[in-house]
């Protein structure tokens, strides 16, 4: 009978598991080979190998969003942890619990400045809230409560953690207790708060609650529709919440807007009450337009988003005297229909077909304007679902997060609304998707164009067309064969490019136990 060596990487994963941490997204390396080890023998915390770092990283983000609980990932080293920036970028915007766990060269090797040596402080620091180095067996329980204390506040938060070879390797003592969960809880509002928010809305004149955070789930929205019932305020949602119940009896939502003149409009000149929502800025700087797009004096926050924006909204109702809203009916889909034109598709057909079908419970995972913007103006129509948007703007989350969804909600049908530019940067997500079998539906938008940088060129009044412009915003040729590069990973796969046809695949992307892709061709 053999006996195991609890050594330090035993330590690490054993008390991320003493901390519900139970699936670990993983590209690791030969720093990171004692880790992968010890988790044949910590069962509990389930491995998926990504092919790719930003696939990792993305998962992560998604599995956080829709179970609420860390996630680990493993990565090689500095550049490991480089590949997957871009979607700890996403991931911090989100507010994410994620404990990037890093390995690194063994303490006694680092000044041979080996060619895979690096600075992986600096990397990791623009997208962590902290950086811990381990240092050796002896500090391990006290560094480790401090990582996972950490990622799991308030306000969630992306951690990362680096690990030496040799304080993996270290032997350590079997028997320990697994450390105190430090309470979570988001902080309460103040009473100032809500008399101050109170008072800005008994004044009267046009008024709007922007919703973030926790005040777009379930209860939050119906806190909200309690309050904005009372005083005619409008409902906005910010642009592109982490994740949003959206459909069947819910309240709907206005989504604020994306240009900076759309929104100058859609606000006009309302008192803004934020509910877990920062003030809203334009997303870029453009000239002759203002980046804050709200002035400060029509600005009244009652909540911030690492604060409870629930309990702020049910004592706003309540210091208002809102009265209990009547249940509402839930929007009643069409019955689907496999009536259709075979003349070309356009976004907005794909997405009412969509809304037509889409399962009770159903997740989004939506990155793209093509067909997220219809997508989102129409999404009360559909039956109850919830909602993930690409957070922080760097590309390539949609797939990601679309698997680590269906990791987090199993038995949940997973929709990954994608454009084709932005799904190239992760593709590989569809390896990963195939051999752990999640029920994944990919509807790829293949336009075949950076959509949105050709939209910025023509705000600009500048041609879509010049041989520059139009090399860099084309996807034409070569065209890309969605269907082929699926079914190259694993993934069943079909395309369509009629109203007809786009109806059956649905249906059969939605009877497949597991994922399935579909290639819509636009014009």
């Amino acid at each position: 009978m053999t006996t195991t060596r609890w050594n330090g990487a035993h330590r690490l994963l054993r008390a991320a598991r003493a901390r519900g941490i139970d699936i670990c997204f993983a590209n690791p390396g030969t720093t990171e080979l004692t880790l992968v080890a010890a988790l044949d023998d910590v069962p509990s915390i389930r491995p998926v190998l990504g092919l790719f770092e930003g696939v990792c990283t993305g998962a992560a983000d998604g599995y956080a969003r829709v179970s609420g609980k860390p996630a680990l990932t493993l990565l090689h080293l500095g550049p490991g942890l480089a590949n997957g920036l871009a979607n700890l970028h996403n991931a911090r915007r989100a507010r994410s619990p994620v404990v990037n766990i890093v390995g690194d060269h063994a303490t006694w090797h680092l000044p041979f400045d080996a060619p895979l040596t690096s600075d992986i402080d600096s990397f990791a620091k623009p997208v962590s809230k902290a950086v811990i180095y381990l240092r050796d067996a002896a500090s391990l329980p006290a560094q480790l409560q401090e990582a996972f204390d950490i990622a799991s506040g308030p306000n969630g938060a992306v951690v990362t953690v680096i690990a030496p070879t040799d304080v993996m390797d270290a032997e350590v003592a079997e028997a320990t207790s697994p450390s105190p969960t430090r309470p979570s809880g988001k902080g309460a509002v103040s009473d100032v708060a809500v008399d101050a928010a109170a008072a800005a809305l008994s004044r009267g004149g046009p008024l709007i609650l922007l919703l973030g955070a926790d005040a777009l789930t379930e209860r939050g929205q119906r806190a909200a529709a309690r309050v904005a019932g009372a005083v005619s305020a409008r409902l906005l949602m910010e642009s592109y919440p982490a994740i949003v119940s959206l459909g069947g009896d819910l309240p709907r939502l206005e989504r604020l807007a994306y240009f900076p003149q759309d929104v100058l409009k859609q606000v006009g000149e309302a008192t803004v009450v934020l509910v877990g929502a920062k003030a809203p800025v334009s997303y870029f700087g453009y000239e002759g337009q203002p980046s804050a797009l709200v002035q400060s004096d029509r600005i009244i926050e009652l909540s911030r988003p690492d604060e409870d924006s629930v309990a702020a909204l049910e004592a706003l109702a309540a210091r208002m005297e809102a009265p209990a809203l009547a249940a509402e009916t839930a929007a009643t889909p069409a019955v689907p229909s496999d009536a259709g034109g075979a003349g070309p598709l356009s976004p907005v057909d794909v997405v009412d077909d969509l809304i037509d079908r889409l399962p009770e419970g159903a997740i989004i995972s939506l990155e793209g304007s093509t067909l997220g913007g219809p997508f989102l103006q129409r999404a009360y129509r559909a039956r109850k679902h919830r909602v993930m948007t690409n957070t922080g703007g760097a590309i390539g989350q949609g797939l990601p997060c679309a698997t680590g969804a269906a990791l987090a909600a199993p038995g949940v049908r997973v929709v990954s609304l994608q454009s084709d530019g932005s799904a190239q940067y992760t593709v590989q997500s569809l390896w990963t998707i195939a051999r752990e079998k999640l029920p994944v539906t990919v509807i790829i938008a293949a336009n075949h164009r950076y959509g949105i940088l050709q939209t910025e060129l023509k705000r600009a009044d500048a041609s879509i067309d010049g041989d520059v412009t139009g090399r860099l915003t084309r996807l034409d040729n070569p065209r890309v064969d969605w269907t082929a590069l699926a079914q190259g990973y694993g993934v069943p796969a079909t395309r369509v490019a009629s109203r007809r046809d786009l109806q059956l695949a649905l249906k059969q992307g939605f009877d497949e136990v597991g994922p399935f892709l579909i290639q819509v061709d636009l014009p």
